[in-house]
Formats: C-alpha cells, structure tokens, sequence
C-alpha cells in the first residue's frame, strides 16, 4: 500500500465515517480514521484466513482466558501489517505527528498483569504461526481499575476506556447467547433438565488479531452481558425510574469490573457468575462452530483443542459435559471422555489462594445442575484411580484446581521450576495418580510486540546487524554474539540504551516532576504488588543504601534511580500500604539534599502496557526478587532480557531459564532455593534471628517504624514491620544480606561502562528462547496436537 493510498483512506474515514474535515479534525478524529484505515486491510486477511480454516477443515485451538491484557493496538496492528512506512509517510502529508496519534489510544482494559498479557502474546504468535485460534474473554466495561495516588495512598478509579468507541471490534448481535443461573434440576434417569431461574445473554464482540506480515489472522471475541428483558416501560410510566433500568444495570454488572472485590457474599456470587458466563459463552460457541461442520460429536477431540487459562475456566469441564450428556443424550463416562480429551489446563501459581475453591452452597445455588456433575464426576474418578481422597468437591468446597486437573488431557506448568514444583507439592498426589498428564511450556512474549515495536532503536540496530528474520524466528537473535565482541558495535548499543533512558529521564520529569540522571542505573521493579513479589524488600535495600549515603556523601556512590509499577488489589491492605509507603520514601528521598543526586524513587501511577513499553527499553537492572518457588514463571523478566537489562534475582519461575541462558555469570544471584526456603520457614523465630545478624536490615526497619517517612503518623507502617520482624512468610529478612550483597555487585559491575553493555547485549542475543511463538510450538505439539497452516505472505502490498 503506497502513502497516497494509505492517505486516502485515512481522509476517506475521517468525513464519510467519522463526519469530520480536515480543519475541524482533533487528535481523536485522525487516530479513529487511522485505525479504521488499517482496519480495512486487516480485514482482508483476517477473512481470507477464516475461509481457509473451513475449507481446509482444520482443528481449532480455543483459548480461554478471564484476562486479554492487549494494551494499544493500532502500533501493533500497523507494524504486523508492514505499514509503517506508508502511515508515516501519509500523516507527515496530513500535518499531523505520528507520536500523537499513538499515544491517544487507550489501553483496553482487559487485564490485571501477566496472566492477561501472556494471552495477549499467545494470540499473537497463534496468528504469527498461522494456527486458526480464537481467544474467548470477557469486555470489561471498566477493566481492573484506574490507579491514581492521593497523598500516596493508592485511589481506585473505574477505567474509562470504553467511553469513546472502540476501533478494532465488531460487534456481533446475530451471537447472542442465553445464560442462566440458580432454579432447579429435574432428573430423568442418569440425565436431567435444569431450569434456570436467571437468565442473562452473552453477546459477542469481535477483534481481529493479525499475524506478523499480515500472513493469518484470528479472532478474540469478548463477551458482553446483556439482559434478557431490558427497559422496563410499565415500570417507567408509573414513575419508578429505577426499577425500570434495573435489568439492564443488573446484567452490565457482570462484565463491568475485572476480579469484583469477593470479600463479601455479594462479590464473591459476582465472580462466579462472571466464570460462568465466560465459560458458559465460550463453550456453547465453540460447540455451535463444530456443529455447523460435523454432525458426530465425538470428532470434538479431533477437531477442537480447548486451553483453559488458570482456574478461572474450570467449569468448562463440567459445562461440557452437561450439554454432551443431558442435552445431546451422550452417556456420562463417554461424555466425559470426550471433554477430557479436548480441554487442557494451565496452571500460574503455587500459591494455594490462588487455587480457587468455592463454597459447595453457592456451587450449588448458582450452578445446581452443575454441582451434581462435579459430584459425578469426582465418583467417576474414584472408579478409574481406587482412590477416595482427590475429589474436586471435598470439606465443604468444589476445589477448582482439582477439578480442573481431573477434567483435563494434560496440565502444564509455565516454567521448568515451576513445573517441577506443581509435581511436588500442589499436584503431587494427583501427579502421582496421572504421571504422563503434567507437562511444561515454559512462558514467552512476542518479539514483534516487546522488542521491534517498543524499542525501535535497539531493534534497527539489530535489522542493520542481522536482517529481519530474527523478528518471526527470534533464536536468530544468536546472530548478535559476535558483535558483542566488537567496541564500535557495542557504542551503537548503548547509544540505543542511552537514548532511551534520555526519553524516560524527560517523560518523568514532564509527567511527575521529578529530575532524574540518565547516566544514573535505572532498577526497575513492575509488576502486581503482592507481598510474594517482595517489593518491600527492594524498598528496604533503598532504606538502607539512603542511609549509608547519608552517612558519608561523598563517597562517590553509584547513582540509582529506583523504579516501581504496579496495583494492589483494593481489598490487600498490606499491598495498599506498600505502595504508600514506597510514596513516602519517594516524597523524602528526592528532597534530600545530601543524597538525591545519588538516589531517586520513582513511582509513576496506574501501571500499563503502554507504560511498559516506555519502561522496558529504558532498563538497565531487572528486578525480579520473589520468593524462591512462589513465582510461576514471569514475563516481565524474558521483556527486560530481550530489551538488554541485566537481572538481579532469585530461582524462582523462569528466571533459572533466563540464567541458564544468558550465563551465570551474567546475571546477578541470590537467595535461598525453594528447598531452603521450605526450611528456613519452618525454623521458629528466622525473622528475628536475620534482623540481629544483619545491622542495616534493623536500621531500615528502625527507621521505617520510627516514622521517619510518616512523622505526622509514626506508626503508619508498623503492619509492614511487625509482619517482617514476627512472622516474615515470604523470607525477605532471611534473604536481605543476600540481596544487599548482590545489589553491591550490581554497583561494581555498571562501573565498567563497556562490559555491562557487552553483558546487556548478550542478554538480548541469548533470550530470544523466550519468544511466545517457541511456547505455542510447544503447545502445539504437546497439548492441542494441532498443525498450522501453509503461511502465504499477504504482507500489505
């Protein structure tokens, strides 16, 4: 596509479908023409490619997923369709700067963090590899919620994407579906009717995800609730203006919020609901697409590959069955059978509270129907094991990870430790019953989205030295170690690096008013707040680095910025306190004269995907500092990798990967291993015996607790304190003189300007292993059994 064509378009959209001319258009009405531009070529493929996937009878992988973290699309979708060069071009004519359009677009709120964003990649690098996937989620109204800081404290806002229109989705009215809740089952013989007494419908929007070069495209459809009566107009007439909205704001309440808070009864029968409906939608879609192809359906297996991400799906299984069995008249075991053998089911955490469990009352309440099935299905796994005691229901609570586990072909873990651990501990009997049906697909993330697309400079540098093919076969990236060894090449690299971080420096200084130094190293720590992740640990190792700068300024200390992004969850106080402490540190470090050339805190607000891309580039240090065995994999780590960032870490997830990988010696260790945390924890009094050992640690502690970052409320943070000094789970005393040890290496080795950058290059050229399109080969071949399609290059002409 030339310029002037590409130039056309956008003016063709901007009068006949937006209704604006040129002298009156803003900066939402060009990037709304752009999009829609782009969108018009995208559709092309994206339909050549559906055709195909019927015509050549090809199995289907289905992707389920309560997170879809896509960030921004048009850069994305522009740089996949190799149009770059055409829009810039066609708005440098219209007058109009290209960064601004960009950064215009909302980030889709469809997500939390890595479990949204890994499935965001995974239909990427499905497109990218020509594999027909659809991804099924939900279209949050307001996604997660809008972080903002009052006086440091965190404020939750709803997010507000979705208030002006949204370029990439279709809407599908024609896919509607009913969903019910609660009523009552009437049995007949082994099958049975349910009669739900709620009823709501679930109504498809869809998204094109394009592949790179524009070879195949997919589908995500999200789901939106939708009232089966709406507007009550008897009601209105009589003046009850309230009641007569009531259904229509009773069923948007169920796609309006991401992880409603469930720490009452209400929210917790929310989150259900909103699993159900997810699933309930997705599963009758994907059974009425069979159905218009096939009339046997026990071919679903051969046809059909069903990966439910993390726990929050689970009820595929037993949904499955129920239309199999009690609606299609297909016997129980065989039903079961088949569903077994089309859903998979990842696993993300070891953590046993992330391993939803729900009350067998409201199991039963909400899902009847559904909690017989479970009850059938736990008798049918006691016959085929002889064991009694790894029922999915069992004291009082359907365990979904159980359930998930027994309803599934295989289940994968997400990192080689990770897997390891899941054997072990939260799967071991299981695993022991099932020893061929766990199986690992380390984590990745897209080359084209977090290294060509975020990091321009680093990745012209890397085209220039290597050619292009690295960004669909990311190993290529091997190709750059011999330029490691040449100085002039390396310059170019931290020139990149450098220039980055020049960007940053200005975007911070320009958003939250705060001077940073860019020849200072720019740690960076993004991700969920959550005590597991340890960023309290990170702000104690700044509490005591302040301190001895403090001690004696001119000592010529190494200059820090210390970066910090993430939520915590609205109803995690610890969390919640965290962020306000890290804040208050902020508030008082960055004032103070004798140390802030040296040390800065930086904390910018509301944590995305765009706010990653700027972040990662401009990496020098990757912190990734959680407890040994807690982490199931990470992506943010493999993003820092690819991007030339250094990491300092435990083994925990994916990080024994990345280390392997990059070499030992590159990469700065420490801490306890997941055994030796197992032990240390069970030790009465670690704690306090890692405070008395280490004088910096309670010298930190000590200052937190005195208030000197809270003086108008001395015992602000003393629930951080007294956690860490009695109880400290997550090992952060036991670990700090370690990590205190490391962060000194750290301090060493950036003093030698061009053996750091020669380690930094060596990360990008050793990590490209973590491309998501490896993992979906993985998937491919392991779990969904399933080939790609011969790839046409039907790149934008």
């Amino acid at each position: 596509m030339t310029s002037a064509d590409m130039k056309d378009a956008i003016l063709h959209h901007l009068v006949y479908t937006l209704g604006k001319d040129t002298a009156h258009a803003k900066t939402y009405d060009w990037r709304m023409a752009l999009s829609y531009a782009v969108r018009d070529k995208i559709v092309d493929r994206w339909f050549e490619a559906t055709r195909r996937a019927y015509a050549e009878k090809r199995k289907r992988v289905y992707y389920l997923s309560l997170e879809f973290l896509i960030g921004r699309l048009l850069k994305d979708a522009i740089i996949n369709m190799r149009l770059d060069e055409a829009v810039l071009d066609a708005l440098k004519d219209l007058g109009v700067e290209w960064e601004e359009i960009i950064e215009d677009e909302p980030d889709a709120a469809l997500g939390n963090g890595g479990l949204g964003r890994l499935a965001a990649c995974f239909m990427e690098s499905q497109a990218t590899l020509g594999l027909p996937a659809m991804g099924y989620g939900i279209r949050y109204e307001n996604g997660l919620f809008r972080q903002r800081f009052e006086d440091g404290r965190q404020v939750e806002e709803p997010e507000d994407w979705l208030n002006q229109a949204h370029a990439w989705e279709f809407v599908r009215p024609e896919v509607s579906i009913d969903i019910g809740f609660g009523g009552h089952v009437q049995e007949i013989g082994s099958r049975a009717n349910w009669y739900p007494s709620e009823m709501l419908i679930a109504m498809a929007h869809d998204t094109p995800v394009i592949g790179w070069k524009g070879r195949w495209g997919n589908t995500l459809r999200l789901w939106e609730a939708r009232p089966m009566h709406g507007f009550d107009l008897a009601r209105f007439n009589r003046g009850d203006y309230a009641a007569a909205a009531e259904p229509e704001a009773m069923a948007r309440t169920l796609s309006r919020v991401l992880y409603p808070d469930d720490h009452t009864e209400q929210g917790k029968e929310l989150r259900l609901k909103q699993e159900f409906f997810h699933t309930a939608a997705s599963i009758r879609d994907i059974l009425r697409r069979f159905e218009s192809e096939y009339d046997d359906l026990r071919l679903l297996p051969k046809k059909a590959a069903i990966q439910i991400n993390d726990t929050h799906p689970a009820i595929a299984g037993p949904e499955l069955v129920r239309i199999l069995h009690d609606e299609r008249g297909i016997d129980f075991e065989e039903a079961v059978g088949i569903a077994r053998n089309t859903i998979s089911y990842t696993n993300h955490t070891l953590l046993p509270e992330a391993l939803e469990t729900w009350s067998e009352g409201r199991m039963g309440r909400l899902l009847p129907r559904h909690m017989q099935l479970i009850d059938r299905i736990d008798d049918l796994h006691r016959r085929e094991t002889g064991t009694h005691d790894l029922n999915a229901h069992h004291d009082g609570k359907v365990h979904m990870g159980t359930l998930g586990f027994i309803m599934a072909h295989k289940v994968n873990g997400v990192a080689a430790l990770h897997t390891e651990l899941m054997k072990s501990t939260v799967f071991k009997d299981l695993h022991e019953l099932h020893p061929e049906k766990i199986v690992n697909e380390t984590n990745g993330v897209t080359p084209r989205r977090w290294l060509l697309s975020c990091n321009p400079r680093l990745s012209t540098l890397i085209t220039d030295s290597i050619g292009d093919n690295w960004v669909d076969h990311a190993e290529d990236l091997k190709k750059l170690e011999p330029f490691t060894e040449d100085a002039g090449w390396l310059e170019k690299f931290s020139a990149a690096k450098r220039a980055n971080k020049v960007d940053l420096s200005d975007w911070i200084a320009e958003t939250l008013e705060i001077s940073v130094d860019p020849d200072s190293i720019f740690d960076i720590q993004v991700k969920r707040i959550h005590e597991y992740k340890r960023q309290h640990m990170n702000l104690l190792e700044t509490i005591a680095y302040w301190l001895e700068i403090r001690d004696n300024p001119n000592a010529g200390w190494t200059p820090r910025v210390k970066i910090f992004g993430g939520k915590a969850f609205p109803n995690y106080t610890y969390a919640k306190e965290m962020v306000h402490l890290t804040n208050d540190m902020a508030k008082v470090m960055n004032s103070d004269p004798l140390t802030s050339r040296y040390l800065k805190v930086v904390f910018p607000p509301n944590y995305n995907v765009s706010l990653a891309e700027r972040l990662i580039p401009a990496a020098d240090l990757s912190e990734q500092i959680s407890t040994a065995g807690k982490e199931a994999s990470g992506t943010g780590n493999m993003k820092f990798s690819l991007n030339g960032a250094l990491t300092i870490g435990t083994l925990d997830g994916a990080n024994v990967e990345i280390r392997e990988l990059v070499g030992p010696e590159n990469f700065f260790l420490f801490g306890m291993t997941a055994e030796e945390v197992m032990t240390r924890r069970a030790e009465p009094g670690h704690a306090g015996r890692a405070i008395a050992a280490d004088p910096r640690l309670a010298r930190a502690l000590e200052t937190i607790r005195s208030g000197r970052f809270s003086p108008e409320e001395p015992g602000r943070y003393h629930m951080i304190t007294d956690n860490l000094t009695h109880h400290d789970y997550f090992m952060v005393c036991s670990d700090f003189s370690d990590y205190w040890r490391a962060q000194r290496d750290v301090d060493a080795a950036f003093a030698d300007k061009a053996e750091w950058a020669r380690v930094a290059a060596l990360n990008t050229a050793r990590t490209g292993w973590f491309s998501s399109d490896r993992t979906i080969r993985g998937y491919m071949k392991d779990v969904w059994d399933v080939e790609a399609a011969p790839l046409v290059d039907l790149a934008a002409e």
